[in-house]
């Protein structure tokens, strides 16, 4: 290996990407998640798909964090998976004979869960010189990234978690990726929304505290693929900041620069959110981390200049308020143990 290439490897193994880089490829850090939502307007139905790839600093083997969950009906199921394996050269996750997937096909199957679909005519992140993190994407040492790369496409195949099961046939797909040498913040916010009267619509957001070494921001990057397929990200701060005024039930977040102006509000009972698990990836366990909603609402208006470009309404929206606080909290009022999950725990080797 030449000298660059081992300089460009170190500056990867930090979480860094070069301009016009592949943030999809695996990094190698303690944590790279995968993310899939499924939403059909016509049946009312969501579905999601998580794999988190978790390395202990210990140099142990890897660990996986797997969920499964439907709505409506609030069926979940998660895993905690002795192996773990994460694509160094494209997207790409895999733990033994439970998960499987890549940016055409996603296969789970454990007890009590599965999903298996294929993604058709995919609307992937455009060609840009960064990925949602914006010019976050370049600093090396961050505790999280993020990168939403699949914005619409069409889904076919059949999820089922429990008693419930849900067959589709080309419904609306959307993928996510985030990786971080500290796992996830103390505090975060996530929404993404399609099932709106436009098919092609999509709006994805995700906020929290980012940090390396003693600098620290908060930071909330905003998506929005309009009709027709242009594609408008806030975020960065100074040139496009994006302010977020979030709680258990609702999200609000305003957005400016560069001539655009994005609104946000998306709304959900309390009572309906699930509670999610994140990894403790040096103790090989998770905890609970997350409330999210599998169906709340959002809604969303797209200004240029002044002008009214674009608004939308969807009641299928995926969100979601994160902190181990807060989860635990959650946990509490349902009189569930702190640390579980509302799923049943299994653990497979």
């Amino acid at each position: 290996m030449t000298a660059l290439r081992r300089l460009h490897a170190a500056y990867r193994a930090s979480g860094a990407d070069l301009p016009f880089g592949d943030p999809l490829s695996a990094h190698g850090l303690a944590m790279e998640g995968y993310f899939w939502r499924i939403s059909e307007r016509a049946s009312g139905r969501a579905a999601i798909v998580l794999a988190g790839i978790n390395r202990p600093h210990d140099g142990s083997a890897p660990w996986s964090t797997l969920g499964i969950a439907l709505s409506p009906g609030g069926a979940i199921s998660t895993l905690a998976h002795e192996q773990g394996y994460a694509d160094p050269h494209r997207l790409g996750a895999a733990a033994g004979a439970a998960f499987r997937a890549d940016a055409g096909r996603v296969h789970a199957e454990w007890a009590g869960a599965s999903a298996n679909f294929v993604v058709a005519q995919p609307r992937p992140w455009p060609l840009r010189p960064f990925g949602g993190s914006s010019i976050f994407q370049s600093v090396p040492g961050l505790n999280q990234y993020w990168h939403p790369w699949l914005l619409g496409g069409q889904a076919s195949g059949v999820v089922t978690a429990g008693d419930d099961r849900w067959e589709f046939t080309d419904a609306q797909v959307y993928g996510e990726k985030n990786w971080g040498k500290g796992g996830f913040p103390d505090s975060w916010w996530w929404g993404q929304a399609q099932a709106f009267a436009e098919q092609d619509a999509c709006v994805a957001f995700a906020g929290g505290q980012v940090y390396t070494g003693p600098i620290r921001t908060t930071v909330t990057g905003l998506v929005v693929r309009l009709p027709g397929g242009r594609v408008v990200r806030l975020g960065n701060p100074g040139l496009s900041p994006v302010r977020a005024q979030v709680d258990d039930t609702t999200w609000r977040l305003r957005g400016r620069g560069y001539g655009w102006r994005v609104d946000v509000h998306g709304a959900a009972p309390l009572g309906d959110a699930h509670v999610l698990p994140v990894p403790l990836p040096d103790e090989r366990r998770n905890t609970a981390g997350a409330l999210e909603h599998l169906a709340g609402t959002l809604s969303v208006t797209v200004r240029r200049r002044g002008r009214l470009i674009w608004s939308g309404e969807s009641p299928l929206a995926g969100l979601e308020h994160g902190g181990l606080a807060r989860a635990e909290a959650a946990l509490r009022r349902r009189g569930i143990p702190p640390g579980a999950t509302d799923a049943p725990p299994q653990v497979r080797p």
